[in-house]
């Protein structure tokens, strides 16, 4: 059984010892006057002072050296790191003395006045308070309480609020059912029969309503907070309360409606003929031509040659067929080919494909888009470190809401993201890539030393039709075409319309904004179309407040991560990088920044060393209970 002192009262105070009496010497020691320094009581250690700081004692001497101060402005006058030891040191002996005091009295004789189990005494100048451990854990209220119901509390993604419930409850140790309407969207109807609303956060102690972070705040102030869970869930869990969300079980949030071109394409699918054609030397597998559909699209409509060219140009616009070199949408001929979707020998290898397009209308793109969203903010909630620099991935694969997040992704096979705006689709983007890189960990496991390029340029999702990497997202799309390091080639050739969804100028910020599932990668975030270049400027700061860069004023040499060397075509020359880099340091950093750029004097760059271990807390150091 561990014990803990708690010390109130002056730490200079004197601290006598079994039958110490002051000595005539110590006496005189108090009367000096002032501007003498009074040396410590002969019982207490006497730490050496650091060196520069006083002057060497002599050995045996009881008098107190004057601590030398220099009137220069120098700043080296005083060695701060000197000054800090010296601190340290002399907290430690005291603290030693303490407990030497402590153990003195409970080894004490029984008949003696202080009794062997001591849980208060007071010395001159001093109180000290002893606690057994369990009696701490208690009042700190760390115990586990011994429920039989079921605390549960309605919530959303994002939600600052719901974020405080779920850390109290962390906190405590005390289990929990989160029920995130964002992930259960059909749970919303629930919270609004059960509250009379559709507010978040609301926290239930088995079928009864505690209320919301205001309720359970009063609660806690008051000291009541156990006392009424223990009162309202201490029964077992009646079935009239809410209950937990089931894996797979669910109804999810309603289908998408068929599409309306499906039973024409369906009939196609079986009378154009399908096979493997030679055009502009090279073998175009699983195609047909232009003019072979139009003459299916005739004899199944009874319509005109015109009308069945309108109809193939509307199955390529709604991504069902797309020509074999996607140079254009359909024409009617002997010489264009074209093939289906599903036949492209690409698509069958996308992890968003299940061996059949999905033929449901689609939805519009920024709807997916949110939606995609709200499942990783909820994944990141349940599943991610505080700083979202660490995920627990196992739990992640295994969760409803990355299975939520899995269906999900089929809907953008067809989506149209064209119709985004330039917000829409940078935000749009940076959320897809950072969740296909956690699929992807997920899925085929994090990347190795070889086969890093590999990772994220093989695992694809088809897209409007078009298949994407994580790598042609961060370099074709993000970066504006540019190539990625250490390659010739750029992302897309010319010609490819997946460029027109590139921003016309890189913004360098969209590099603290992409995690790569490793530990010297920025935290995994995600953004919303309203707010997503303030958003970046945070991600840039919080990146540079950690190890992102060092600056070392006697060396003058600024230690800067290596993204930045990677990616310098999107940064700058290296003078332009430092003044860059001051609009997102702290204030110290950005000081000694400053003074190395203006005193003219030459500034080196070193950059980091980057750890590719995969960003997972095999460990976690706070229990999570998403579902009981």
């Amino acid at each position: 059984m561990g014990e803990e002192a708690e010390a109130r009262g002056p730490m200079d105070s004197p601290l006598p010892t079994g039958d110490h009496t002051v000595s005539d010497h110590e006496v005189a020691e108090e009367k000096r006057g002032p501007g003498k320094l009074l040396s410590l009581p002969s019982y207490l250690p006497r730490p050496e002072a650091p060196p520069g700081l006083t002057p060497a004692a002599s050995a045996g001497s009881d008098e107190a050296q004057q601590i030398e101060r220099s009137f220069s402005d120098s700043a080296s006058a005083i060695d701060v790191s000197a000054l800090g030891k010296y601190l340290r040191d002399r907290g430690s002996s005291f603290s030693s003395a303490i407990v030497k005091r402590i153990s003195s009295l409970r080894e004490s004789d029984p008949h003696a006045a202080v009794p062997p189990e001591v849980t208060e005494f007071h010395l001159s100048g001093l109180k000290v308070i002893v606690r057994q451990k369990e009696e701490e854990q208690k009042m700190n209220g760390h115990d586990q309480l011994d429920l039989k119901g079921r605390i549960s509390f309605f919530s959303r993604s994002n939600c600052r609020d719901c974020g405080a419930v779920r850390s109290f409850f962390r906190e405590r140790g005390m289990p929990y059912v989160e029920i995130n309407v964002d992930v259960f969207p059909e749970r919303e109807k629930e919270l609004i029969q059960r509250t009379g609303s559709a507010a978040v956060p609301m926290i239930f102690l088995n079928e009864k309503l505690l209320g919301g972070l205001v309720a359970m705040n009063s609660l806690r102030n008051s000291g009541e907070f156990e006392r009424r869970v223990l009162e309202m869930a201490g029964g077992r869990c009646p079935e009239t309360a809410p209950r937990a969300p089931v894996y797979g079980l669910d109804d999810e949030d309603g289908g998408g409606s068929v599409d309306s071109m499906v039973g024409i394409v369906r009939v196609l699918r079986q009378r154009v003929p399908i096979r493997d054609r030679i055009t502009r030397m090279k073998i175009a597998k699983n195609c047909f031509s232009g003019s072979e559909m139009v003459e299916a699209i005739i004899h199944h409509l009874d319509c005109g040659r015109k009308r069945a060219v309108e109809v193939g140009r509307e199955l390529a616009k709604k991504h069902f067929i797309h020509h074999v070199f996607r140079e254009n949408d359909f024409e009617d001929g002997n010489h264009q080919f074209y093939r289906f979707l599903e036949h492209d020998p690409i698509i069958p290898k996308c992890f968003n494909f299940r061996g059949s397009t999905n033929d449901d209308e689609p939805k519009p793109a920024s709807v997916v888009g949110q939606r995609l969203t709200k499942l990783m903010f909820a994944i990141l909630e349940a599943y991610a470190s505080d700083d979202r620099h660490q995920l627990d991935y196992t739990r992640i694969g295994a969760s409803e809401e990355f299975r939520r997040y899995v269906n999900l992704v089929q809907d953008l096979q067809r989506v149209d993201i064209f119709t985004l705006s330039a917000d829409e689709r940078m935000a749009f983007f940076l959320n897809l890539y950072n969740a296909m890189v956690i699929h992807a960990v997920i899925k085929i496991g994090p990347p190795g030393l070889i086969d890093r390029r590999a990772f994220f340029s093989e695992f694809h999702y088809i897209i409007g039709g078009y298949p994407y990497s994580p790598s042609s997202i961060k370099n074709g799309i993000l970066r504006s075409n540019r190539r990625q390091p250490y390659s010739l080639a750029k992302p897309f050739g010319t010609g490819d319309k997946r460029l027109e969804l590139a921003p016309p100028n890189v913004n360098p910020l969209i590099h603290f904004g992409l995690c790569d599932a490793t530990r010297s990668s920025p935290a995994v975030k995600f953004f919303s179309a309203q707010g997503v270049e303030a958003e970046l400027r945070y991600a840039a700061r919080e990146f540079f407040l950690g190890d992102g860069v060092d600056v070392d004023l006697e060396k003058r040499t600024v230690y800067l991560t290596r993204i930045i060397k990677w990616y310098s075509a999107d940064f700058g020359q290296d003078k332009d990088i430092l003044k860059w880099i001051l609009n997102y340091l702290d204030a110290n950093k950005a000081g000694l920044l400053t003074h190395l750029l203006n005193d003219g004097g030459p500034v080196s760059i070193v950059y980091q060393n980057f750890d590719w271990s995969l960003n997972s807390s095999l460990s976690p150091t706070k229990k999570v209970f998403p579902y009981k």
